[in-house]
């Protein structure tokens, strides 16, 4: 109990380090000492499926009625509250001594939930700003962008619509969302956030759409390829197969081999995560592996150019609270908010990963 305490301090300990932070300066916003803190070194990109961060408003346009206080899972003000604190913690958490300048979410019914993640936790003090729209996924969730104004600034945005051919099936699916920008350095970056068809039915009954998807990603990274070889494109989500799965090894094309670097192929980090550090950010009957993939263009991995990462940038966020003793199996497994229709008032059935990105001076 002592060390659950401890544990519980620290962590607010942490949070209000890091608004105090936020606060100090966001108030010196116009000062000359402000803008030389805008110059900055370095970037870190997030990515977090929220296991279905559902409001608990009735829609009657989605299928979201497990998630009211009347359904189900008995959804209520207090559990959705205490969802959206848990989840700020996992991004101030992820931050390390200053937010993410960007997180990327999936599993998200609407851009409500955004804005309360922001504004009705501990995220209140930030700078976050919100890209989002309705998708026609089944399950009424959809993926976000949220970007910090100070850091980035979006130039376009474009959401791809998934429409697969009647060889593959019918279903509606997420969107992909394709975000252009430009950082305070002025270093245009190409974000990709993805949340792939479910396994639901089975891994092998559902790969075709998974396929299919990571061609529509492929065809516009392509293009842009096309127009700028040494693109900075980065490349996150919930993909729900493994990196040494044929949609990413196929369709995608992401290269698990880093000894001769293209700029303009795709290099999938999260394979080095999976197979040569054994991380995972998902466990299934026993075995961990990593879904919620980091994949970058080649001209990223060339450490002589200005903006640039590597291998061990790449990063799983797995601090003690989102884990639990697997009582199934061994080891650790994630601490969610539900396991089936069983309430525990975690975090979510996924870990998140980050990315950064560093600037040379």
């Amino acid at each position: 109990m002592e060390m659950k305490r401890l544990v519980a301090i620290l962590s607010v300990c942490a949070i209000a380090i890091v608004l105090a932070i936020s606060c100090k300066t966001s108030k010196n916003s116009t000062d000359d000492k402000f803008n030389e803190q805008l110059v900055r070194d370095s970037y870190r990109i997030m990515f977090f499926n929220t296991e279905n961060l559902f409001d608990t408003i009735n829609d009657p346009e989605k299928n979201d009625d497990e998630f009211t206080p009347q359904g189900a899972k008995f959804w209520t003000g207090y559990r959705y509250k205490q969802k959206l604190t848990n989840l700020s913690k996992v991004i101030i958490g992820a931050g390390g001594w200053e937010l993410p300048q960007i997180v990327a979410l999936s599993e998200i019914e609407n851009r409500k939930v955004v804005e309360d993640l922001i504004n009705k936790t501990p995220l209140y003090k930030s700078d976050y700003r919100i890209i989002h729209k309705e998708s026609p996924d089944a399950r009424g969730i959809d993926v976000a962008f949220m970007y910090r104004k100070k850091f980035f600034t979006p130039i376009s945005e474009n959401f791809i619509p998934v429409k697969y051919p009647s060889n593959i099936g019918s279903g509606t699916t997420r969107d992909i969302l394709y975000v252009k920008g430009r950082t305070n350095q002025n270093d245009t970056l190409h974000i990709f956030v993805n949340h792939w068809p479910s396994r639901w039915g089975g891994q092998k009954e559902t790969e075709e759409k998974r396929i299919f998807v990571a061609g529509l990603v492929k065809h516009t990274t392509d293009s842009i390829f096309k127009t700028d070889k040494n693109a900075n494109i980065i490349i996150v989500g919930d993909l729900n197969d493994y990196p040494t799965d044929k949609s990413l090894i196929h369709g995608l094309k992401a290269q698990t081999e880093y000894d001769l670097i293209a700029s303009d192929k795709l290099y999938n980090l999260s394979y080095y995560l999976q197979e040569i550090k054994k991380q995972g950010t998902h466990k299934f009957h026993g075995q961990w592996g990593i879904l919620d993939q980091i994949i970058v263009s080649g001209a990223l991995l060339d450490t002589a150019r200005v903006l640039h990462t590597s291998l061990e940038d790449a990063h799983i966020y797995n601090p003690d609270f989102l884990l639990i003793p697997d009582e199934g199996y061994t080891g650790k497994q994630v601490f969610r908010t539900y396991v089936g229709y069983k309430y525990q008032g975690g975090y979510s059935d996924h870990l998140p990963t980050y990315v950064d990105l560093y600037r040379t001076k």
